[in-house]
């Protein structure tokens, strides 16, 4: 009787989305991780979609915030608001137990910043918290099977982080995270038509620039988009076309800082495991890796083939909700336990 309604919940804390699986129905929530509140009284007034389209167009009286910042709290009471609202879009209001919740956290996290995500879960409403690194998530979400004797490599590029490990037998073998991903791309953007173009744009216009015309590998077909903007000399508004070519100028730095780690991570890795990883591939998940051509360059400047993961956006959450059943039918070595 205790246990009916209460369900088990995968969450990927992202700084730009946050997604939920919970137990035996899949992802049902993946949502922008903004929250908008009143000044003055901090309220609540809009949470996910509707808080990210208030994003830099609010008046005084409201403040449109991302509490996710490079793959940690940046800000702690509007994250709980925000899980807290997510919670009660799944959960069944005759539910007469609270929901275990697994969450997917960065390996490069400081155990303060560890400590900030299990406090807000508990006071989100979690039974029981656990803490699963984003790589053994993601990989676990992706179905590579880590139990085996064998390495699998995994290059999660979130919003916030990119996490790069080797896991074999259900555990880390070497793993990094770097605080360069999805942001550091629309920010580059940004930078370049700020410098070249002389013009400034927000946000939301450098996401969809990544989106629509974003490429990390050359292409034969060169894309043109018109872009609208604020005249930098000026201060007016003003519009100008820009192609693909530039956009993937701009992209460069972060893409290869991104390069130049999984490099490193591989030059760490033991002959037998890097045996392995040259057979069966690196295996891509995350929003980021969805940019275009990047897979194909990635495996261009490491010589390894490169796999784009069936869900890459979904893989940490539906990992880190499918860990109770995972470990729980000894698929895995590892054993985590509830921090409560």
């Amino acid at each position: 009787m205790f246990g009916r309604g209460s369900s088990d919940m995968g969450i990927d804390l992202g700084t730009c989305n946050t997604i939920i699986y919970v137990s035996g129905k899949g992802i049902l929530v993946n949502e922008p991780s903004v929250v908008a509140v009143e000044k003055g009284t901090n309220k609540v007034l809009a949470v996910g979609a509707e808080a990210k389209k208030m994003l830099g167009k609010t008046p005084g009286s409201i403040h449109a915030i991302r509490p996710m910042r490079g793959g940690v709290i940046a800000n702690l009471e509007a994250t709980e608001k925000m899980i807290r609202y997510f919670i009660s879009k799944v959960m069944p209001k005759y539910s007469l137990r609270k929901p275990r919740m697994v969450i997917g956290i960065p390996s490069s996290i400081t155990e303060v910043e560890r400590r900030a995500v299990e406090e807000c879960a508990y006071k989100a409403g979690a039974r029981d918290v656990i803490i699963i690194e984003e790589s053994l998530a993601s990989a676990i979400g992706a179905n590579i099977p880590i139990d085996e004797p064998a390495g699998n490599m995994v290059v999660d590029i979130g919003g916030g982080t990119t996490e790069i490990s080797v896991i074999s037998l259900g555990d880390m073998v070497v793993t990094n995270a770097i605080r360069t991903a999805g942001d550091d791309f629309d920010e580059a953007i940004i930078k370049y038509v700020r410098s070249e173009l002389n013009l400034i744009i927000g946000g939301g216009v450098s996401e969809r620039l990544k989106i629509d015309v974003g490429n990390a590998s050359p292409d034969k077909n060169i894309e043109k988009v018109e872009i609208k903007g604020t005249d930098a000399s000026s201060g007016l508004p003003h519009r100008l076309e820009i192609d693909s070519e530039q956009i993937r100028e701009a992209l460069k730095e972060p893409i290869y800082k991104i390069i130049d780690e999984i490099k490193a991570i591989l030059g760490r890795t033991p002959p037998e495991l890097a045996a392995d990883i040259v057979e069966r591939g690196i295996v891509m998940t995350g929003g980021g890796s969805l940019l275009k051509g990047l897979p194909k360059l990635i495996s261009k400047e490491t010589g390894v083939p490169v796999i784009l993961a069936e869900n890459p956006l979904n893989c940490v959450a539906q990992g880190s909700g499918m860990y109770f059943d995972y470990y729980s039918r000894g698929s895995g070595n590892r054993r985590y336990e509830s921090i409560n």
